[in-house]
């Protein structure tokens, strides 16, 4: 049986993920992890795909797009406080902030992020300018 966990949102970030935004580990479970993301004003991620895991994210500060490419299918979208979006086991995606607040992100992975080698670094969107982050 698992024990009843609870936190706070960390000061300081506990890693900084390949795609180049804080990541701040909160808690999970046996079927999926939650952390906090935080990518800098004006700064824009580092493309990548996942291996094994899924995510759902909610935005809950500042703004920015989000790009993701899955079997041809390509797409940018607005994001901004209250989206939420999914990224598909296999997504290719990167996204990027604008104005002068961080994008702050909470995503549930599913199944637990496995650590590392998970995220693999790959092609970005060719329309972006090259990552800052």
């Amino acid at each position: 049986m698992t024990r009843f966990a609870t936190m706070t949102l960390p000061d300081e970030p506990t890693v900084v993920a390949p795609d180049g935004s804080d990541v701040r580990v909160l808690l999970g479970l046996a079927g999926g992890g939650l952390a906090h993301f935080q990518l800098a004003a004006g700064a824009t991620s580092r493309a990548v795909r996942h291996q094994t895991v899924e995510e759902i994210w909610y935005v809950l500060a500042g703004r920015g797009e989000m790009w993701r490419s899955q079997n041809g299918h390509d797409e940018v979208v607005s994001i901004s406080r209250g989206t939420c979006l999914t990224i598909p086991l296999g997504t290719v995606f990167q996204f990027r902030s604008f104005g002068g607040d961080a994008l702050w992100i909470v995503a549930v992975t599913m199944p637990p992020w496995p650590g590392d080698g998970e995220a693999v670094l790959v092609d970005g969107y060719a329309a972006w300018d090259s990552p800052s982050a």
